[in-house]
């Protein structure tokens, strides 16, 4: 496990002097390199082609250019980049056995990281909404979640959390770091780098906590009041086969909402009892890797529209 190693004589750097920070090796026994580098890959491709195929499924077939498939296209683009974004850079390093990365290429992780797990938050918050608006307004349906308005929540959602980031960002850059930068994590997260940091933190870290408790709560706030409304349209419909077949359009999104949020919540529930050196590997796995490894698997299980897109792609694809 890397540790920070101090000197009487260290001395404190400015950003702009930093070449380059260290990231925590997944394990140290080399038996074991090829075996994680496998699974990883192995995540890495189920993510990144799960997801393109669910792309490719909602703009090939006309039947699902609905507003719920929209944001499921764009939930789906987020998951490739989340991926992408953790696990690429991971990959090298294990195959290079070197784990460093630059300042630049850390710093710009792990923005991108905040970035797209907060899209995909917004996103979960919308997608909750159109449920709402399909199952209690089903005749005005198509008149509230017109073409307009679901790229504007997209934009709106985009918008936001790219002022959360950019926020984060510059209060990062303007902070110094000593000049020992080891992460005891294997890709950069912003509260990690925020802990190398030798200037005074108490700004970042309340402006982390207060806007990371407003940006992240007011989502899921949404989302549990649209299945409040949800679940009292549907407990008035009559008939049980009617109250199932209604409810089960929830499902999918349902599954994705509890995986996403139940990874983070179990993460930090847990960090007080783990130990800090399987905490520091097992916890970004749960919330970074898992969710966009499994949504396209939960989409295309679920969902009976999802499984004949998919098969007529696949079948389009198979004759070309």
């Amino acid at each position: 496990m890397f540790s920070m190693r101090f000197t009487s004589n260290v001395k404190l750097t400015n950003q702009t002097t930093i070449l380059e920070f260290h990231l925590l090796r997944l394990t140290d026994d080399p038996e074991l390199q090829p075996l994680i580098f496998s699974l990883f890959l192995s995540m890495y491709l189920v993510t990144v082609l799960g997801n393109l195929l669910i792309i490719l499924a909602v703009s090939s077939d006309s039947h699902l250019h609905t507003p719920m498939y929209f944001f499921l296209s764009n939930l789906s683009f987020i998951d490739i980049s989340v991926g992408t974004i953790v696990l690429q850079k991971m990959l090298v390093n294990i195959k290079a056995q070197d784990q460093r990365i630059t300042y630049t290429g850390c710093l710009s992780q792990a923005c991108l990281a905040l970035l797209c797990s907060g899209l995909e938050n917004c996103l979960l918050a919308v997608m909750a909404y159109d449920r709402y608006v399909d199952i209690c307004h089903p005749l005005r349906y198509t008149v509230i979640m017109s073409h307009c308005l679901c790229v504007l929540l997209v934009l709106l959602s985009l918008l936001i959390r790219s002022v959360h980031t950019l926020l984060h960002t510059f209060m990062v850059l303007q902070l110094s770091f000593f000049t020992d930068l080891e992460i005891l994590q294997f890709f950069c997260e912003l509260s990690q780098v925020i802990k190398l940091i030798c200037s005074d933190t108490f700004i970042n870290k309340l402006l982390v906590y207060i806007v990371g408790v407003i940006f992240f709560s007011v989502p899921l706030l949404g989302i549990i009041f649209s299945y409040i409304q949800v679940v009292s349209s549907i407990l008035r419909i009559p008939s049980v086969g009617g109250r199932y077949k209604t409810f089960s359009t929830c499902g999918s999104h349902l599954s994705v909402v509890s995986l996403f949020y139940g990874a983070g919540f179990g993460v930090y529930m847990s960090s007080a009892v783990i130990d800090s050196s399987i905490k520091n590997v097992e916890a970004p796995v749960m919330y970074t890797v898992i969710p966009p490894t499994l949504n396209p698997l939960i989409y295309s299980l679920r969902n009976k529209e999802m499984k004949g897109a998919l098969r007529s792609l696949i079948v389009g694809i198979s004759f070309v």
